[in-house]
């Protein structure tokens, strides 16, 4: 098994991108459709995950630091795929001197986040009807 993260391009990218989000964000947790896509993704950097070529994980990073839309498809969790995927992410954006980088995590992920070196700040919050805390990578 041959796995890869690379960049991803939004415009021809797009439909993996979209299946994996659509697949975990909006199947599987339950967010609207009109809360998952916006704006940003046309100028967002993505990456993707592919095991053999075939897409399981996605993420995006905005020109602000912020990490989000972070999705490894089901059958893939718990094989240390996300914390690769992560580990791209944040390389890339120190390359891009995007410091600190941030994020909006869901609370059953804080110690995954925090293993890689973000830390809590702020409150809980509710965003999708999912709860949600701030971290920050200085």
């Amino acid at each position: 098994m041959k796995i890869e993260i690379r960049l991803a391009d939004w415009t021809t990218d797009q439909a993996a991108l979209r299946q994996i989000r659509e697949q975990v964000f909006i199947l599987e947790q339950a967010v609207p459709v009109e809360l998952e896509w916006d704006e940003q993704d046309a100028s967002a950097c993505h990456f993707l995950v592919l095991a053999d070529q075939q897409p399981i994980g996605t993420a995006r990073l905005l020109a602000d630091g912020h990490i989000g839309r972070v999705a490894i498809l089901p059958a893939w969790r718990g094989q240390q795929i996300g914390s690769a995927l992560m580990q791209a992410v944040i390389a890339e954006a120190e390359q891009r001197a995007l410091i600190p980088q941030h994020l909006a995590a869901q609370t059953h992920a804080l110690s995954f986040y925090q293993r890689l070196g973000f830390r809590v700040i702020g409150e809980v919050f509710m965003d999708a009807g999912i709860p949600h805390q701030g971290m920050i990578r200085p």
